[in-house]
């Protein structure tokens, strides 16, 4: 594991307000990972709601909670140490592994699915992708024609918009950026999943502070998975995963069964002082270190 010289607050604080009986499926649990360690961690389900938990076909970690009519609070918070060095900096082994050498498991993400209906793409693909090499330049190139084409539009996310409908569309969110890389890898055989966490501001700063979770895609070469983003389409320090799969129906951070609705939504991830702060303390924006141009590590 890489130096882990930078400390992360990452967590929610959601509001549920149910009319009746409802049932929840929440996926906010931080996914291990190699560029990052989980110091504390807790997840606070309403008060004393009854709940179980189990891993998902995709090793995610989801909580099933039977709300009660009212307010129900859901909470999560942690304390994560990451490397200050960004995405893909181990850079090696980037050729595509031939389809009769992929892991079988693997074979599900080079196809369509509910979201990222590639199999619509095919034509667009071939004509803007089919003479870039094979591989990361390929998907690098896929990445940079997001960027430059499809415009990010705050709150513009829809349920109900696949990749092809996004492309038509030209707008979306972070969601729409992922589902439409996904789909276009897909269409030349590269194994593309959908991954959804948090992403703090370090080196890199939003000047509007839209603290909120983040969607983005990993792609399978040489024997590895690897970020690619086109919503920012540069190399980000401090990733955190929350959760992974085929598109955005796997990667949702609730899921309701029944009458209730999400009546509060918080959501923060960003830089601390290693002990100054205690999972469960209270959130405190104003002590953030990131959101600069400039890296502060801990050491």
């Amino acid at each position: 594991m890489p130096d882990l010289d930078i400390t992360l607050r990452v967590g929610c604080r959601l509001v549920y307000e149910a009319a009746g009986p409802a049932t929840l499926l929440l996926n906010l649990k931080l996914r291990p990972g190699t560029h990052h360690a989980v110091m504390a961690e807790a997840l606070t389900v309403g008060d004393r709601l009854p709940f179980d938990e189990f891993s998902d076909v995709h090793g995610n970690g989801v909580v099933r909670v039977a709300l009660r009519p009212g307010a129900n609070v859901i909470t999560h918070d942690a304390l994560v140490s990451v490397s200050s060095r960004p995405d893909n900096h181990e850079l090696v082994g980037m050729e595509p592994v031939a389809l009769d050498r992929l892991p079988p498991e693997l074979l599900r993400y080079t196809m369509p699915s509910r979201y990222c209906d590639s199999d619509k793409l095919t034509n667009f693909a071939w004509q803007n992708f089919g003479q870039v090499e094979h591989g990361w330049p390929r998907v690098q190139a896929i990445s940079l024609w997001l960027h430059k084409n499809i415009e990010y539009r705050y709150m513009s996310g829809r349920p109900d918009l696949s990749a092809w409908d996004i492309l038509q569309r030209g707008y979306g969110v972070c969601r729409d950026f992922a589902h439409l890389a996904i789909a276009l890898n897909r269409t030349f055989n590269i194994p593309t999943r959908y991954i959804t966490g948090h992403l703090p501001d370090i080196g890199f700063p939003d000047p509007e502070n839209h603290m909120d979770f983040h969607a983005y895609a990993e792609v399978y070469l040489g024997g590895n998975w690897f970020t690619t983003d086109a919503r920012f389409h540069v190399p980000r320090i401090g990733r955190i995963t929350v959760s992974r799969g085929l598109d955005a129906v796997d990667g949702a951070f609730s899921t309701i069964y029944g009458g209730a609705n999400l009546a509060h939504f918080q959501v923060y991830a960003y830089q601390v002082a290693p002990g100054t702060v205690k999972v469960g303390d209270p959130v405190d924006i104003s002590r953030r270190l990131d959101n600069r141009w400039d890296v502060v590590t801990d050491h």
